[in-house]
């Protein structure tokens, strides 16, 4: 009698043990992003494993939500909201809804939405919300498509395979406990660089097909290493490091930007080991940091990218201000921008350690200006990629 007990037993537990192991390996669902077409709007949520789900919609509020079951959601995304500039949608949102639940919303307005489907795609397996408007009465002609165009060293792999700019995260350098370098008046690298990112989140804000992130939007110290690793957390699609210049020398003066590369040039060099002191590497992680920079595949369109910012930035500031010096793209190896899986350049803006520049950078007309110069070499840029 005992013996059928413990076999009775042990077959119940052989039946319960692949719910218990389903639970402890949830997918975890790592990506949420949208795309709004000439047409319709498109939300993708990315799954990468097979996964049960429903969906449904709600009034007053009007939204659309699918549940996802058997998932977990990557802390990263976690109750995040995204606002989206439409007529007929303004956000998304996504949040652990239970243990094992993970639930995706899109606040709509069914008044002018004419359909919206959800269905699924494999390889990877995500989840799709299309959302169709309502006619209007003189549709706008599709965009004509502009391929995109070379860099001086010719067709790139991300301009031959036609990718975009979707995510762009802005670096305000230094923040917190490293200030940066400090003028004889008392002005603060890391205050002059945050004011200057935040008038370029905004202008880049006014693009609807644009997600903008800055690294730190207070005054708060971030290691530099993690710098390029949020925007690899963010997936962004370009990456731009702001910080103002110092010299020995007080007379020199002008703007320059960088790319990830090595460099011979001693002043490069000079600002690379200002610019890289707060790191926490040692000795012993030279060789992998070394191969970093060799291996990295986006010098081309890094190099790109700080050469349109360069020459906007400075067009944009020559229309109120005389005297200014060009002093150049050039490659070098810096901290902030190891690591990237994007292009990325760092803006060196102009030198505090100069007494006419740093009042100059005192001047909030002329950090904005800075911020409008940065703004339209990213858009040229974008537009370069016949994305725009």
């Amino acid at each position: 009698m005992l013996g059928k007990k413990v076999f009775y037993l042990w077959l119940a537990f052989l039946l319960v043990l692949p719910l218990f192991s389903s639970l402890e390996t949830k997918t975890e669902i790592y990506g949420l992003r949208y795309h709004i077409h000439p047409y319709f709007a498109r939300i993708v949520i990315d799954i990468g494993t097979l996964r049960e789900y429903s969906s449904n919609k709600l009034l007053s509020p009007d939204r659309i939500y699918v549940d996802i079951f058997e998932a977990k959601l990557n802390p990263i995304l976690q109750g995040q909201s995204i606002p989206v500039k439409s007529e007929y949608l303004s956000q998304i949102r996504i949040a652990q809804k239970t243990v094992s639940t993970v639930r995706a919303v899109v606040d709509v307005d069914f008044s002018k939405i004419k359909n919206y489907q959800v269905f699924n795609l494999f390889d990877p397996f995500r989840i799709v919300i299309d959302i169709y408007p309502q006619e209007v009465a003189s549709s706008p002609s599709p965009p004509l498509i502009q391929p995109p165009k070379p860099t001086q060293s010719g067709y790139s792999l991300i301009r031959q395979l036609g990718l975009g700019i979707r995510t762009i995260v802005i670096d305000p350098g230094h923040g917190g406990t490293d200030p940066g370098c400090i003028g004889k008046n008392g002005l603060r690298e890391k205050d002059i660089v945050l004011d200057v990112s935040l008038a370029l989140k905004r202008l880049l804000n006014t693009k609807k097909d644009l997600e903008v992130i800055l690294t730190r939007e207070t005054d708060i110290y971030v290691p530099l290493e993690n710098r390029t690793v949020i925007a690899n957390q963010k997936r962004a699609d370009i990456f731009i490091s702001i910080h103002v210049n110092s010299n020995m020398n007080r007379r020199r003066v002008g703007i320059e930007s960088f790319f990830l590369n090595f460099s011979p040039d001693p002043s490069v060099n000079e600002i690379a080991a200002r610019e890289n002191a707060t790191s926490t590497k040692n000795i012993s992680e030279m060789k992998e940091t070394i191969m970093k920079i060799v291996q990295n595949s986006k010098i081309l369109e890094s190099r790109e990218l700080a050469r349109k910012i360069q020459r906007n930035l400075l067009k944009c500031l020559s229309q109120n201000y005389s005297n200014l010096k060009d002093l150049g793209v050039k490659g070098g190896p810096f901290w902030v921008l190891i690591g990237g899986e994007m292009p990325s350049a760092l803006i060196e803006i102009s030198h505090l350690s100069n007494s006419k520049e740093a009042q100059k950078l005192k001047d909030s007309l002329y950090r904005q200006q800075i911020a409008q110069g940065i703004y339209e070499g990213i858009m040229e840029y974008i537009q370069s990629l016949g994305k725009e």
